[in-house]
């Protein structure tokens, strides 16, 4: 089961098609129920789950409207005894204005218009890292942690002179192994929860395989084509194939 944002739905997409091109001729069945999307290969007893859950902790309706709780995580009960665990989040944590779901923010008993949204992206991956640390059986679950999905929206971080240049039309990925702007700090924060938890989390890093790919997003062809442009979002085929590869490599390693 992949839980997380958009971008775990793009890799569950990605996961989904390329499992049906290694078995074309089985049969499948692709269902959504609620929140959950299943993906079905009934001769291989094998199911290939997305759950959208966008900050992995709860968002509640109160009567002064919704709130972001960063010590509260529900959705685990869902989540529970799955045989593999693919974890993301971070895109919908920068969200402001009418993109943002919720109004204000509970950390413990003290709750806040706003905060620092790397510093409450922090808490509430430590809130998912303690549930997996006392939930999760290492003998029958294996999780994985996406990492941070970057966008390409400002030329600047890696090394345009316009900031407004972004990936549109762009047609050759970033040379070299390095992205010019940087580590991402998202990434850094995801590094430093995990390297905390006693049970195991195998961090993908697509980070920096992805920031190289300025030329692997829809553009202009994203959200319906020609409304606005997604620099976030991934073509498929394209660079969630390369992040399904190293999750295979992880799962037949042991």
């Amino acid at each position: 089961m992949f839980v997380g944002d958009s971008l775990s739905l793009n890799q569950w997409q990605s996961l989904t098609c390329m499992l049906h091109v290694a078995v074309a001729k089985a049969n499948y069945s692709s269902v959504r129920i609620g929140g959950i999307s299943t993906f079905t290969f009934p001769a291989y007893n094998a199911k290939v789950m997305f759950y959208r859950n966008a900050f992995l902790v709860d968002i509640v309706s109160t009567p002064n409207g919704a709130v972001l709780k960063l010590d509260s995580i529900e959705g685990g009960k869902i989540w529970k005894d799955i045989d593999v665990l693919v974890f993301n989040s971070w895109h919908w944590w920068l969200h402001t204005g009418r993109k943002q779901p919720w109004s204000s923010i509970q950390d413990g008993n003290v709750i806040v218009k706003d905060m620092d949204r790397l510093v409450a992206y922090e808490k509430g991956l430590k809130t998912w890292a303690n549930w997996v640390d006392s939930s999760v059986d290492p003998t029958k679950t294996k999780v994985f942690f996406q990492g941070v999905s970057p966008d390409h929206m400002n030329g600047s971080t890696w090394g345009e002179s316009n900031p407004s240049i972004n990936c549109k039309g762009q047609m050759q990925p970033i040379l070299g192994t390095t992205f010019p702007g940087g580590q991402h700090p998202a990434e850094a924060v995801v590094e430093k929860v995990l390297q905390k938890m006693t049970k195991p989390v195998y961090l993908l890093r697509v980070t920096t395989l992805s920031q190289l790919r300025k030329d692997g997003h829809p553009s202009v062809y994203g959200h319906g084509g020609h409304r606005d442009m997604d620099c976030s979002h991934w073509c498929l085929a394209g660079v969630p194939d390369a992040w399904n590869e190293l999750l295979y490599a992880a799962l037949i390693q042991k």
